[in-house]
């Protein structure tokens, strides 16, 4: 396959379809949004984390132990995840339990890890 193959030949340009798109198009903002959720679940670790609140609510403690990680270490991912509304917490007493911060993060976790077993399984046939 050359690079070309990928490249339009035609010069027309498909008005209905420009417009239509740009009538749809979101603020700047949304997008820089969209790239900063992204590169926030982009991380390895945040990811692992991600990956465990997605199978429970978990204290720190309990994150630590699964990942092999120090407490300090996941305190600070949770923080930044905390502080990009994709993980929340509750107190009960002393103890901290967090989750994901709603269905949408969940499903989005999901459906990624979903596509990418996916695509897996049919590089594998």
């Amino acid at each position: 396959m050359s690079i070309n193959e990928y490249m339009c030949d035609c010069n027309i340009i498909h008005e209905d379809v420009v417009k239509n798109t740009l009538n749809k198009m979101p603020e700047k903002e949304l997008f820089h949004k969209l790239a900063e959720f992204f590169k926030m679940i982009g991380d390895p670790t945040r990811t692992k984390i991600l990956f465990a609140l997605d199978q429970n609510e978990m204290c720190v403690c309990d994150i630590a132990n699964v990942l092999g990680m120090t407490k300090s270490s996941i305190s600070h991912q949770l923080a930044t995840l905390k502080q990009s509304g994709i993980v929340k917490y509750r107190k009960e007493g002393k103890e901290v339990y967090y989750t994901l911060d709603d269905e949408h993060v969940k499903q989005v976790f999901e459906i990624a890890i979903e596509h990418i077993q996916h695509k897996e399984r049919e590089e594998n046939k």
